[in-house]
């Protein structure tokens, strides 16, 4: 399967990226100032709910029960779409969806698209697609306009351009919004309403005129053939309502069985994504209908890698994404560094163990590490994905991957297995301690050593080694407490 979209090829691995993230200093106070304004919000309205966790066991549930029968739910979206005057396409990669959009686009005669924001459309690439078929693709939500404008990529499932400040976003919208269309207005502040109201009529003038749209979906239920956008700011309704045609790209996992199901969602997405009760826009359409809304409706359905991933027993937990992004606002890592250290299009914590199977694990081998696996993206997560468990699950992959292609055991597995071995006699144990005790204490200064030698000071650059004690614990014990209690 082609990777395109899904990862930024030729990007570092994670830890080179994150490294020189961590070295700019706006860059990180951005992210702590967004995070942790998104973290409080979402705390506060779940915490009005009663039966919240309860919700989170329903929609886990759903999810577990869609995955398990998927087969049979896609075939009943598919029935019921048709049923309802839509058109429904199947694509198993990246370019073959890139393909069906394109084509669905040149059979209008139309160059130009507005585009709802779109995680499955950024992760196959279409907009470069596109552009290289004389097709210009215009993203209308606010943060991902501003990436757009910025030639840049998003860093943020739900704020794309979470990595930018105010006075950033004016200098962006001042420079480049006239070689996209309307100009933004002489003497813009970075005041928010300012920006918004120059992002407005650059926008309008786009809405008015398109007659093709492309949106990704946040469900779509089956029994009914309904498809869902949430969204905040409206630019989602214009562009689903206004153009003569409209193209959804949803990736599979994206089906619920019924309305009731989706009724559980829409309680639990805006409260961990946006911290609203509910979302300001929430657009759901069936097919078409003569004098209401576009007259042509394609859905396309995307699987690139989602089939693959559904076999693994482990992994799959991660196709119940909602893509609220609550697993990124509380994570210590992508606090630190950004989405664009993972180099991939989901980033996070969702996206280091998404990623990894989508693409497969050697094209993303670094993901799986960038975590300290404190858990709490499990404890945020609405639809209690185990992302800890699915990252130990994929971290074991990548280690094994490693070890079929090594004629001779790495330097850490040697290390490891000295070490089971001294660890099962007591004997061994006691003297390595008192040999660590004599020679730490011969190196130290101050009461720290410093860099530790050979392979040994990846730990020591990041960390302070303190010196040993003079008396390990377990002679101290069998001085001072062997025997008591017996």
């Amino acid at each position: 399967m082609s990777t395109r979209g899904v990862v930024w090829l030729g990007a570092p691995s994670f830890p080179d990226a994150a490294r020189v993230a961590l070295k700019d200093t706006q860059l990180r106070a951005n992210l702590k100032r967004a995070t942790g304004t998104i973290r409080d919000k979402r705390l506060a309205v779940a915490s009005e709910l009663d039966d919240w966790e309860e919700l989170r066991t329903a929609g886990e549930a759903i999810k577990r029960r869609t995955a398990r029968h998927l087969h049979r739910y896609l075939v009943e979206l598919e029935e019921s779409v048709t049923a309802a005057g839509g058109i429904v396409h199947w694509a198993a990669d990246a370019a073959e969806a890139n393909r069906i959009v394109t084509e669905l686009v040149l059979a209008t005669g139309e160059s130009e698209v507005v585009k709802v924001k779109s995680m499955a459309t950024q992760e196959i690439g279409l907009n470069e697609h596109l552009a290289e078929h004389g097709i210009t693709a215009y993203e209308t939500d606010l943060a991902e306009l501003i990436v757009q404008l910025g030639d840049d990529r998003p860093s943020h499932i739900l704020v794309p351009a979470i990595h930018k400040n105010r006075t950033e976003i004016r200098d962006l919208f001042a420079a480049r919004m006239g070689e996209w269309g309307q100009p933004a207005p002489e003497g813009l502040s970075d005041e928010p309403a300012e920006l918004a109201e120059a992002a407005r009529r650059h926008l309008r003038e786009k809405f008015l005129t398109a007659k093709v749209a492309v949106s990704g979906a946040n469900f779509a239920v089956a029994d009914t053939g309904t498809v869902v956008v949430v969204e905040s700011e409206g630019n989602g309704r214009m562009c689903l309502t206004l153009p003569e045609t409209l193209i959804t790209v949803m990736g599979i996992e994206k089906v619920v069985p019924t309305w009731s199901d989706l009724e559980v969602f829409l309680q639990l997405l805006p409260r961990s994504s946006t911290g609203e009760r509910m979302n300001p826009y929430t657009s759901t359409w069936a097919g078409t209908t003569e004098g209401d809304g576009p007259s042509a409706f394609h859905l396309v359905l995307l699987d690139n890698g989602r089939t693959d991933t559904l076999a693994d027993t482990v992994g799959r937990q991660a196709l119940a994404c909602i893509r609220c992004s609550a697993c990124l606002n509380v994570c210590p890592v992508f606090e630190r560094t950004g989405g664009h250290a993972y180099g991939s299009v989901y980033p996070g914590p969702i996206g280091a163990v998404l990623t990894p199977q989508l693409v497969g694990v050697d094209n993303a081998a670094s993901l799986p590490f960038a975590s300290t696996l404190c858990g709490a993206c499990y404890d945020a997560c609405p639809v209690k994905i185990n992302i800890p468990e699915v990252l130990a699950h994929l971290r074991a992959e990548v280690v094994e991957a490693e070890r079929e292609v090594r004629s001779l055991p790495t330097a850490e597995a040697l290390a490891m297995k000295a070490a089971a071995k001294v660890l099962d006699s007591p004997g061994l144990l006691g003297a390595a301690q008192k040999a660590a005790a004599l020679g730490g204490r011969a190196i130290a200064r101050n009461g720290r050593i410093g860099r530790l030698p050979g392979p040994l000071h990846g730990w020591s650059d990041t960390r302070d080694t303190p010196a040993p004690p003079a008396e390990s614990f377990r002679t101290w014990w069998r001085k001072n407490k062997e025997g008591e209690g017996r």
